[in-house]
Formats: structure tokens, C-alpha cells, sequence
């Protein structure tokens, strides 16, 4: 048996002096409506806020048809630039009356399928997923039962709405700077899953860069293996060694394997002679370091706003578009030491 009380509307009532049913016309805000006397109901509310007591959500959620909260997946909360989009997302899902309710994924479908499957439970009004399977058709199944909105990534092939940053163009436009830097003949790039849309993205843009710069991509000058941080430091040894020396150029496909890099450097004491770095995803403490990073900028304001758009579109039985949400360069390189 548990050792907290858990008072029920009977409760309240009880307390009040009053009806189960003027109490629960009174706590659902229709005391008005039903024309109960002004005392009666401040009474209510009295005893209500004395005990800390509000009225069950699964029953609103019976008579309302919507519980007022929305689901949100993300891998995990360590990477920063998933952190600041998960912020985003509940500072403005408050604004617009919607609790969200959050679970991780850790890159693990199975992990991913109970975390979903514990939100549809719950009853949410949405579900927004940085997705970490990439079969086309696999969240459609989720999508028939509530409004469901792919963020920061997508499936290749899915029909399912989208909002993603605009990765391709900056990050050529950033690796072309790189590539063009005077003395520079060697740009090396650092991913995560291949077959997630981030590295498919970004690699494209990497090799568009490259292009534009008129540098011919080498062997031993792509290197993927996951987003995490220690991905950056196993990739920063592998291409060490393949390559027989550390490249001029380094281009991070995330913050989170940016990370990885800079702690193997520190490890080995590369910050002496460090090789230029650049990154997709950017955090305030680069600012700090003794190398210049130059970033590729997610707009995390911008990403949530459109993936809520949709969500709460999709529930009002509207049709939408994905949605690629611009990026920004920040050039460290160029500012002043």
C-alpha cells in the first residue's frame, strides 16, 4: 500500500461541505455555467488549493477529447543542439496552452518504440520525433493515432511532414571557405549514421563545398560512424592513422563529435598546432577556446515553431508541407583574436 494520500474529487467535496457534482463543476471551471453561488465555489477552490489538488487529467481527457500535452522523442539530452531544441519546444508548447512530455531514444529503435508507446498511453494531442529509424513507413503507423511531426530529421521516403535545418547550402558554403583558405589542400569530414538524414545532408554539402572549391576528394578524407561524443575521438585516431598525419582542415558534422575531437586533442596536446576546425551545430563555450571553430548555426527557435505549427495543424485535420527551416554561418576565423 503507498505510503502518499491520494485525495479523489469525493475527497474535496467532502471537505467543501458540497456535491461530487458541484465539486466537479466547480475544479473543471463551470461553476458559472451551472450558475453555483460565488462562496460555494471560492469554498471549493479553497479546500482544492489547501490540499494541492486538481482534477484528474485522464478524466478532462474523456470529456474534452484532448489532454493538453504533446509527446516529444529525442536520442538524448547530452547533445546539446537536441537540448536546446527540446527547450525551445517547451518553452513555446506552454505558450500555447500544450504541457510536453518528454522521453529518449538513445539511437535505439526498440528504446524509441516503448518511449512512443508510453506517450500514446498517456493520451497526448502529438508527437514530435527526431527519429533514429530510417526505414520509410515506419512512424506512419504511429501517425494514425495522433498528429505526429518528424523534427530535425527525416525518413527518406516517408510521407510523413518534416521540419529540418537547411543543412546542404551552408555547410558548402562554409567547407568551400575552408577548402579556399590559402595552403589548405586537405579537408576531412567527420559524421554520424549514414543513414540518417543529418549525415546524408551534410555530407552533400561537404562534397558540394569541396567541388565549388575546385579540391577533388581523397581517400581517408570521409569518416561516419555515430553522432556521439566518442565517435569524435575514435575518428580523430582513425584518421590519424590512416592518414599518417593529423589533417589541416576538420569539418564536425555535430557538436557533440566537435566534442570528441577537441577532448582527443587535448589528450594528445594538439592545441599547440591545432588543425583548423569547423562544425555543424554551435554552443557559446566555442567562444572560449583557444582555436577558432567556425559554425554552422541551427535556428532552434525557428525548428520548433514550425514543427508545433504542424502538429496542431495535422490535429485540426489540415494538410501541411515539410518544412526547411534556414541556417546561418558564424565565422570565428574572421574575428578578431
Amino acid at each position: 500500500m503507498s505510503q502518499f494520500e491520494r485525495l479523489t474529487i469525493d475527497d474535496i467535496a467532502r471537505l467543501a461541505g458540497v456535491s461530487k457534482t458541484t465539486a466537479s463543476m466547480v475544479l473543471n471551471g463551470r461553476a458559472a455555467e451551472y450558475r453555483i453561488a460565488a462562496a460555494t465555489r471560492d469554498r471549493v477552490l479553497a479546500v482544492a488549493a489547501e490540499h494541492h489538488f486538481s482534477p484528474s487529467q485522464s478524466a478532462r481527457t474523456l470529456r474534452s477529447r484532448s489532454s493538453g500535452t504533446l509527446g516529444l522523442v529525442v536520442p538524448e539530452l547530452t547533445n546539446f543542439a537536441h537540448a536546446m531544441l527540446a527547450q525551445e519546444l517547451e518553452i513555446q508548447a506552454r505558450a500555447l496552452g500544450y504541457q510536453l512530455l518528454l522521453v529518449t531514444s538513445d539511437d535505439d529503435p526498440e528504446r524509441e518504440y516503448e518511449g512512443i508507446r508510453h506517450l500514446l498511453s498517456r493520451q497526448v494531442d502529438g508527437l514530435l520525433v527526431i527519429p533514429c529509424a530510417v526505414t520509410p513507413g515506419h512512424y506512419e503507423r504511429y501517425a494514425r493515432r495522433t498528429p505526429l511531426v518528424l523534427v530535425d530529421r527525416r525518413v527518406p521516403g516517408s510521407t510523413l511532414p518534416f521540419v529540418v535545418t537547411a543543412a546542404e547550402d551552408r555547410v558548402a558554403d562554409l567547407v568551400c571557405e575552408l577548402a579556399t583558405a590559402p595552403g589548405v589542400n586537405e579537408v576531412v569530414f567527420f559524421g554520424g549514421q549514414p543513414g540518417f538524414s543529418p549525415s546524408i545532408d551534410r555530407l552533400a554539402g561537404y562534397r558540394a563545398g569541396l567541388a565549388r572549391a575546385g579540391l577533388a576528394e581523397q581517400d581517408g578524407w570521409v569518416w561516419q560512424r555515430t553522432f556521439q561524443r566518442q565517435s569524435g575521438a575514435e575518428l580523430m585516431a582513425a584518421c590519424h592513422a590512416a592518414l599518417g598525419h593529423y589533417p589541416q582542415v576538420i569539418f564536425a558534422a555535430s557538436i557533440t563529435l566537435l566534442e570528441g575531437v577537441l577532448a582527443y586533442m587535448k589528450e594528445h596536446q594538439l592545441f599547440r598546432t591545432p588543425p583548423r576546425l569547423a562544425s555543424f551545430d554551435n554552443h557559446d563555450l566555442l567562444d572560449c577556446l583557444p582555436v577558432a571553430v567556425d559554425s554552422v548555426v541551427q535556428d532552434s527557435a525557428g525548428l520548433a515553431a514550425a514543427a508545433l505549427a504542424r502538429v496542431l495543424a495535422l490535429r485540426e485535420g489540415l494538410a501541411v508541407a515539410p518544412e526547411w527551416v534556414p541556417a546561418r554561418l558564424l565565422r570565428r576565423s574572421e574575428q578578431p583574436g
